[in-house]
């Protein structure tokens, strides 16, 4: 499942090619090949040991939030423990989206693109096993911790520091600063730019009616 990124014909890549070609336009992306290898002995056991914890904890992360909440539930008033679980959830849900957006476009879309970038055809790129699951997984970290912007929003506005009317009057300076934090998480092409830059705008716009309906 963590390899299947990696592939030229990855589900992306597909749907891709069938929403342009529903408007007409014949598209097809080039095939790729990008051999992964591992160096140290135990390395392809060690990533194969590590990669199953990982999808472990994030598959047992409800039941995880779940007896962290029955833990501290004792110390929490009644409205606090349902202001506290609808939090939990909303925060869970915008990460496993930040999750599901690295995977789907974000990690393919650069592994393609750094994987198959060269300076000189005298150059080969032996891109090792550890390289490519340690990028997998920052990036979906990242993607996932990204996500939490209209939770941050609302506890700023919580703390008085932002309004809803301030982040409606700096929206353009927010969407440049949003696409220069897409440049800089993604690699340097237009299509993935754009890919991203979207669903954080739109975040963005989340944000200020979260904002406005804290108030």
């Amino acid at each position: 499942m963590l390899l299947a990124p990696s592939e030229w014909d990855f589900c992306t890549y597909r749907w891709i090619e069938q929403t342009v070609q529903a408007v007409g336009v014949d598209f097809h992306f080039n095939e790729f090949h990008v051999d992964l290898i591992a160096t140290d002995l135990s390395s392809q056991f060690m990533t194969h040991i590590t990669t199953a914890v990982y999808l472990g904890v994030l598959g047992a992360s409800p039941y995880i939030l779940y007896e962290l909440f029955r833990f501290i539930s004792p110390a929490l008033y009644e409205n606090e423990r349902k202001y506290s679980v609808q939090v939990a959830g909303i925060i869970y849900v915008l990460f496993i989206l930040g999750v599901l957006m690295s995977y789907f476009v974000l990690f393919p879309i650069s592994f393609r693109f750094l994987g198959t970038y060269s300076v000189s055809a005298r150059v080969v790129s032996n891109i090792t096993l550890d390289s490519y699951i340690s990028t997998f997984v920052s990036l979906t970290l990242v993607m996932g911790v990204v996500f939490q912007l209209p939770v941050i929003a609302f506890f700023l506005s919580k703390l008085g520091i932002v309004s809803s009317q301030m982040l409606s009057k700096y929206r353009k300076h927010a969407f440049v600063i949003i696409m220069i934090v897409a440049a800089i998480i993604t690699p340097p092409d237009l299509m993935t730019l754009v890919l991203v830059t979207i669903p954080l705008y739109l975040l963005y716009e989340v944000s200020i009616q979260v904002v406005r309906w804290s108030k």
